[in-house]
C-alpha cells in the first residue's frame, strides 16, 4: 500500500472514531445500529454528503437552479460508460460529462432566449440518451447503471475517500469565495457592480456542485445525492431570513436526516437512501406547518387575528 492510500485509510478511521464518539452518546436503541464497520462507513458517508449538499443547497434554492442537480447527475451517464469502455476511473468521464453539459446549461441560459428550465431539460435529455445508447452496447449495463444509483451500505473505501476530498474542495472553495457567493446568489447585478466577475462566480458554483454529485453518485445514489441538494436548503428558507442561519439551519437538516433515516432503514429493513430522503422530506413539512413566519399555521392564526 501506497503512503497516500495508508493515510486516506487513517484519516477515514479517525473521522469515523470522532463521529462513533457522538453516536455513542445517543440511547442504545439508537447506537448499537452503527456498531458494526459497513454501518458506520455508511454514516460517515452519509453525513458527508449531507453536510456539504445542505451548504451548498442553500445557493441552489437561491439560485432556483433545483433541477440543475437532477439534470448533471443524469447526463453523467455517458461519461460512466466511456470511462467503462476505455478503463478509466469511473469518476473521471463522469465529471467530463457532468461538467460540459452543466456548462453548456450555463451558456444557452446566458447567451440566448432559451431559459433556464428548457436548457437544463434540452442538454440533459440528450446527454443521457446518448448515455443510454452507449450503454446499449456495453453487455455489464446492470453494472453501470448500479454505479449511478449507489448504494451507502456498501460503500467502498475509495468511494468514501473521493467524497470526502470532494467535500473539503467544496468547504474551501465556499469559505475562500462566501462573500461573493453571496451577494451573486442574491443580486448579480449588484455583485457585477461592485466588480466581481460573475461570470466566472456562475461557472464556478456550477463547476463545484457537479464535483459534489458526481463524488456521492457512487456512494449514495442520483435520488440521495438531488434530494439533498434541495430540501435541506428549502427547508432551511422557510425558517430564517439570515443566510448564515440557512447554512446551519440546512446543514442541521442533511446531517440529522442522514443519521435518523439510516437508524430507520436498519429498523424497518428498508431502503437506506430512500429513508434518508423521506426523512428529510418530513424536516420540510413541518417547517412548512410550523414555521413561526412562512408557516402555513402561522398564517393561518395571522389571517385569523386580522379577520
Amino acid at each position: 500500500m501506497t503512503a497516500l492510500s495508508l493515510f486516506g485509510d487513517a484519516l477515514v478511521s479517525g473521522l469515523i472514531a470522532a463521529l462513533m464518539l457522538i453516536v455513542n452518546l445517543l440511547p442504545d436503541g439508537i447506537s448499537d445500529a452503527f456498531q458494526y464497520a459497513f454501518m458506520q462507513r455508511a454514516l460517515l458517508t452519509s453525513v458527508l454528503v449531507g453536510a456539504i449538499c445542505g451548504i451548498l443547497s442553500c445557493y441552489v434554492v437561491l439560485k432556483r437552479w433545483s433541477l440543475l442537480g437532477d439534470a448533471i447527475s443524469h447526463a453523467v451517464l455517458p461519461g460512466v460508460a466511456i470511462a467503462y469502455l476505455l478503463g478509466w476511473p469511473f469518476f473521471v468521464g463522469a465529471f467530463i460529462t457532468g461538467a460540459l453539459t452543466s456548462v453548456g446549461i450555463g451558456a444557452i441560459e446566458r447567451h440566448t432566449r432559451i431559459k433556464s428550465d428548457a436548457a437544463m431539460g434540452l442538454m440533459f435529455t440528450s446527454a443521457f440518451a446518448l448515455g443510454i445508447v452507449i450503454i446499449s452496447k456495453i453487455a455489464s449495463s446492470t453494472h453501470l447503471m448500479h454505479i449511478l444509483f449507489g448504494n451507502v451500505l456498501g460503500v467502498k473505501q475509495s468511494a468514501l475517500l473521493l467524497t470526502l476530498v470532494a467535500s473539503v474542495i467544496a468547504l474551501f472553495v465556499v469559505w475562500l469565495a462566501y462573500r461573493p457567493l453571496l451577494l451573486y446568489a442574491f443580486d448579480p447585478l449588484q455583485a457585477q457592480a461592485l466588480g466581481f466577475n460573475t461570470s466566472v462566480i456562475h461557472y464556478g458554483l456550477i463547476l463545484l456542485l457537479t464535483l459534489t454529485i458526481v463524488a456521492s453518485l457512487e456512494t449514495v445514489g442520483i435520488i440521495l445525492v438531488v434530494a439533498m441538494l434541495i430540501t435541506p436548503g428549502a427547508t432551511a428558507h422557510l425558517l430564517t431570513d439570515r443566510f448564515k442561519t440557512m447554512m446551519l439551519i440546512s446543514v442541521g437538516v442533511g446531517v440529522s436526516s442522514a443519521v435518523i433515516g439510516l437508524w430507520l432503514s436498519v429498523v424497518l429493513d428498508v431502503a437506506s437512501g430512500g429513508t434518508i430522503v423521506l426523512v428529510a422530506t418530513s424536516w420540510f413539512f413541518m417547517a412548512l406547518l410550523f414555521s413561526p413566519k412562512q408557516g402555513v399555521l402561522a398564517r393561518f392564526w395571522r389571517h385569523r387575528q386580522v379577520g
